[in-house]
């Protein structure tokens, strides 16, 4: 079994990648098309298990526990303890962490589109005043 300070590095860099693939499928333009399949499909299938299941594709929280469930098998990466049990509080501790950075980038592109936002605004004024 790792060491505490290397399972809590690894725990820290595998959300990386978890936050990065759910991200980018459940927000970003590349799967615009594919997400709005699904968000239609989650709305008007008629199985409440049919809706779940395209509903998985839009929420970046729920997307987040399939791609960390790759992962784990990707890895092998257990947390804390050397059994089964170490890979459910890997799961769920690399889900909230991964949640933690896509809620920081949101935060930080919610920012950038302002700052750009204003900035265009300020140049439509400065041509105005021309």
């Amino acid at each position: 079994m790792m060491e505490l300070h290397i399972q809590v590095a690894w725990l820290f860099l595998l959300a990386i990648p978890v936050a990065c693939i759910a991200w980018t499928v459940t927000h970003e333009e590349i799967f615009k098309e594919p997400r709005d399949f699904c968000a239609r499909r989650s709305k008007q299938n008629k199985t409440i298990w049919g809706r779940k299941f395209f509903y998985v594709f839009i929420c970046e929280y729920c997307f987040s526990h399939y791609v960390t469930v790759l992962m784990l098998i990707f890895t092998g990466y257990k947390f804390l303890l050397d059994d089964w049990r170490g890979y459910v509080l890997a799961g769920f501790s690399i889900v909230w962490i991964a949640n933690i950075y896509m809620a920081l980038f949101a935060l930080i592109k919610v920012d950038v589109n302002l700052e750009r936002l204003q900035y265009k605004n300020e140049q439509e004024e400065a041509k105005k005043n021309e």
